[in-house]
């Protein structure tokens, strides 16, 4: 099935307790698309990159067969740039400067070979521009995903859940489920978010795993216990890269096939801290991703005797 990808294509500049970078290309859609290239067979990406952009990523794009119609090449001006520290505990990270370039006033532009999707995964953007969005596709897709940020919810909330009406699955993680909730027990916070709009909402907690929460049901997986972890940038996005791509390859949107998403989003958000920027997700092997896999399956897979005997 076709997955539709919109979002930021970026330059990072990043510091870690482990090295630093100078530029480098980032960007929500950039991971999200480039994870999901190893399981959806039509993967189309819209976003907006400036005149410093390097050629050889386009073909980076097109090497591992992600369609780069929609994405706009402005050479009025630059690429949007963030450049970012992280704390030693590398769940803390500090701005140290954003250029939004090009991207500030970005509107969206959906070819027309954009338009059967039936799968689409909306990056953090601002709400109204996931909305407009949204309405620009002729057909609603089978399935609409979307991440948002803290920022959105301190001066866009009332954009932001117009949008949520709109959705199928909405990805956060932890701080932002209890800021928009207004609830501290996550359990408690999904069931608000839920009644918001959204039928599945994920809710990352970095290296303490994720859950996956639909009506009363709810999944968790465990994150992968990693010897190094150089570089968080982007892990979000690769999850959800995983995650919609997997539901694109198999057009299956049941809560069972819903969990072995989460799985897979988090295996291919392990690879992704292990270097910096999308090194790690342009050069991923299928051996690996099925290795790394099993490694999470093995994490919850364990027997219980029922003849087990308990004292009064």
């Amino acid at each position: 099935m076709s997955l539709l990808t919109v979002g930021s294509v970026a330059f990072d500049k990043l510091e870690t307790p482990f090295g630093s970078t100078d530029k480098i290309v980032g960007g929500a859609a950039t991971y999200i698309t480039l994870t999901a290239s190893y399981f959806a067979t039509k993967n189309n990406l819209v976003g907006i990159v400036g005149n410093d952009f390097p050629e050889e990523m386009f073909e980076t794009f097109k090497k591992h067969g992600i369609n780069t119609e929609g994405l706009a090449k402005d050479p009025s001006g630059k690429t949007f740039f963030w450049h970012g520290k992280y704390h030693q505990d590398m769940n803390h990270r500090d701005t140290l400067d954003t250029q939004l370039g090009v991207f500030e006033n970005w509107d969206p532009i959906i070819p027309e070979s954009y338009q059967d999707t039936q799968y689409l995964m909306l990056g953090n953007l601002v709400p109204m521009i996931q909305y407009q969005t949204l309405k620009k596709l002729k057909k609603r897709p089978k399935f609409v995903m979307m991440d948002t940020m803290n920022l959105w919810m301190d001066i866009m909330m009332d954009d932001l859940k117009m949008v949520l009406k709109e959705i199928d699955c909405l990805t956060i993680n932890d701080s932002e489920a209890r800021q928009l909730s207004g609830e501290f027990s996550l359990k408690k916070a999904a069931k608000k978010i839920l009644q918001m709009g959204p039928k599945t909402l994920v809710i990352k907690k970095g290296e303490h795993g994720a859950l996956l929460f639909q009506e009363d049901k709810i999944f968790f997986c465990p994150a992968l216990p990693l010897e190094d972890v150089f570089d968080p940038t982007g892990a979000g996005d690769t999850f959800a890269g995983g995650f919609i791509g997997y539901l694109a390859q198999t057009d299956d949107t049941s809560f069972e096939n819903l969990k072995r998403a989460v799985i897979y989003g988090s295996a291919m958000a392990s690879f992704c801290v292990e270097k910096f920027g999308t090194e790690r997700m342009q050069y991923l092997k299928k051996e690996e991703i099925v290795s790394r896999v099993r490694e999470f399956l093995s994490l919850s897979s364990v027997e219980i005797s029922d003849s087990m005997r308990y004292k009064n």
